[in-house]
Parts: C-alpha cells; sequence; structure tokens
C-alpha cells in the first residue's frame, strides 16, 4: 500500500492578512481547522504542516505541538523543497498539497480528489487548475513524491528566468508542461459546482464571511454540502467577499 501523506503551507507572513493562519474561530486558529478537518480523509495516512525555520513561525510549531500535529521546517521562499521534504520526512508514496488558508476544505472532496488520481493514470490531478467548477478555497492537488523529486532537479537552476515560480509554487512547473505530463481535474457536480463562491482566506472581509458561516452552525466539523445549503438560503451572505472573485465566472 502506498503512504498518502497531505502537507498543509503555512506560515505567519501575509501582506493582506497578517498571522491569517493563527486567526481564531470558535476558539481554534485556522491552521488546526484545517488540518483536523482534512484528517478525516479516509485516504489519508497523515496530515503534516509544512511551515518555515523564520522565527515568526514559532508560533505555528507551538500550535503543533501543543495539539499532536505534526510538522516540518523548511525554506520560506523555496516551497516545493519544504513541502518535498515535509512528504519525505513521512516516506510519503504520495502527496496530497494543500494550504492553510482554506478553512472550510472538506475531506469528502479532498477523498475524490485521491480517488480520482488513484483510479486514473494522471502524473497530476488537481480540482482546480485546469478549470475551476468547485467553490474556490477548497482545493487539492495529487502527485507522487518521486514527480515531486524529478521536477525538484529539473528546476534547481538558478539562472533560470522560471526558477523563482517554479520554487515559490510547488506544481507550477507541472501543469505548465502538459506535454510532458499527464494533467488531471476533478470537476465537481450537482449543487457542489458553484465556482462564485469564495471560501478563500487572504482578506479581512474572506474572515467574516467564514467565520459567519462557522458561527451559524456553531460547529468546526461541518461539511461542504450544508454549507452550500445554508448559503442558498443567505445569498446576501455570498456578497462580502465577492469582490475578491475573478476569473471563475464563465464556469457558472
Amino acid at each position: 500500500m502506498k503512504k498518502i501523506v497531505a502537507t498543509v503551507e503555512a506560515r505567519m507572513g501575509s501582506s493582506r492578512l497578517p498571522g491569517k493562519v493563527m486567526k481564531e474561530i470558535l476558539g481554534k486558529p485556522i491552521l488546526q481547522i484545517v488540518v483536523e478537518r482534512a484528517s478525516k480523509s479516509k485516504l489519508l495516512n497523515e496530515v503534516i504542516v509544512a511551515t518555515t525555520k523564520n522565527p515568526r513561525d514559532d508560533a505555528i510549531v507551538e500550535m503543533c505541538k501543543k495539539n499532536n500535529i505534526l510538522y516540518y521546517r523548511g525554506s520560506e521562499d523555496d516551497v516545493l523543497d519544504r513541502v518535498l521534504n515535509a512528504a519525505k520526512s513521512r516516506n510519503a508514496d504520495i502527496i496530497v498539497e494543500l494550504i492553510s488558508d482554506n478553512p472550510l476544505v472538506d475531506h469528502e472532496v479532498v477523498d475524490q480528489t485521491i480517488q480520482f488520481y488513484l483510479d486514473n493514470k494522471y502524473d497530476y490531478v488537481s480540482n482546480f487548475i485546469q478549470k475551476i467548477t468547485f467553490p474556490t478555497g477548497i482545493g487539492a492537488q495529487v502527485f507522487s513524491t518521486d514527480l515531486l523529486e524529478e521536477v525538484s532537479t529539473l528546476t534547481n537552476d538558478l539562472k533560470d528566468p522560471e526558477y523563482t515560480k517554479n520554487r515559490e509554487n510547488v506544481t507550477w512547473y507541472i501543469y505548465h508542461h502538459k506535454e510532458k505530463y499527464k494533467i488531471g481535474n476533478l470537476e465537481a457536480n450537482g449543487m457542489f459546482r458553484n465556482p462564485t463562491i469564495r471560501f478563500d482566506l487572504d482578506n479581512p472581509e474572506d474572515f467574516e464571511f467564514i467565520k459567519k458561516i462557522y458561527e451559524n452552525f456553531n460547529s468546526l466539523s461541518v461539511s461542504l454540502k450544508e454549507v452550500l445549503e445554508f448559503l442558498a438560503q443567505k445569498p446576501e451572505l455570498i456578497k462580502i467577499n465577492q469582490k475578491y472573485l475573478t476569473g471563475v465566472e464563465k464556469y457558472k
């Protein structure tokens, strides 16, 4: 059996919403919420936080230690290297890349994305790269550790004009080289096909929107289905952060 590990990229630095991963909803930091929601996955073996060696990220490490959450500290700028080594530290065969500013990540969507990867012969699978059909902010990317190791070797030339893009964006090289890699995209169906709802956490309005959702249910384990049903009854809430939604309207 191949070991499947989710890496959750997290750091305190954020120009638009500083310290966002440690902002609390219902008494828990966003990062802890993300890890606990992802950990409900039936297909993931482990979840590890991939943070940095920057001293300001000590708060993330302390939170992880306090809550028995796995963590790895690596480069702040070379995110590819950080994610790769976080996965290798857990002997992962398959990496599921998640990010810490997706507080409504849904374990069932994560499992659907993993299963889509396992059932097909793709090198890389996501649920948002080629076409956005799910609400934004519940993204998952799946690929093998061996593939990321190969990409790391191919993108390690400091003289390459694409060096920064390739190292700051873990899978940039993969989905920009479709001639080399077979790319798969999981599309949403039914009520889940609603890309005009934004669950990303980048701005104060995003936090207000997500906080209102969780406070309505008074639960951090509410499912994506329940959230979408709630928002169908309260469409005015969607407007709180909709000004930040760009480039997905055509997929509605």
